[in-house]
């Protein structure tokens, strides 16, 4: 004997939707799925440190006054770890090769509010020993700050820097009470 299954019938319109779609073309119903549904945006993120862990590379960039990290959005077909290097170059002059750039832990922090994906490596450098150079249109200022002692920063920065136990929401990120 073979157990039954009940089926409940669609609501009509839903029925005809239902109909219309799966009747389209593949490449079309792609498209549609495409639209409709949520999406989010890449990039990547340089968490640029001296080897203890006692400076953090920020910036200044347009139009306030708060400080962020290098940063950007992917280019098409750019790998996270190509954007990074890219990224790190444009806004801050330093080049760095693609092994001293390590993903960080965690490697991917998603931000569901503003729906994109930040993919953040880290890369340690000396700041006395680094010559950081900023165009002053697309970043205004860049500076060595101390990690126990941070500037006012975006509120994207601040929560993500939380993940690596950094910035003024560090300690929400460890207490177990505010999740």
């Amino acid at each position: 004997m073979t157990p039954s299954v009940q089926r409940r019938k669609a609501p009509l319109l839903r029925r005809v939707i239902g109909t219309v779609f799966y009747n389209l073309p593949h490449p079309m119903r792609r498209r549609i799925v495409r639209i409709v549904t949520p999406t989010y945006t890449l990039g990547s993120v340089v968490l640029v440190m001296d080897e203890d862990r006692e400076h953090l590379l920020m910036l200044r960039q347009p139009p306030g006054r708060r400080w962020t990290l290098p940063a950007g959005l992917l280019n098409r077909n750019e790998t996270p770890l190509q954007g990074a290097r890219r990224e790190l170059n444009e806004e801050t002059g330093i080049e760095a090769d693609f092994d001293e750039l390590v993903p960080a832990d965690p490697c991917a922090v998603v931000h569901t509010h503003g729906r994109w994906v930040d993919n953040v490596f880290r890369l340690v450098r000396d700041p006395s020993q680094t010559q950081v150079i900023v165009d002053g249109h697309e970043v205004w200022d860049a500076a060595w700050q101390r990690a126990d002692d941070l500037p006012e920063m975006t509120r994207a920065t601040a929560k993500l820097l939380s993940h690596y136990g950094l910035g003024p929401l560090a300690a929400e990120a460890d207490d177990p009470t505010t999740a």
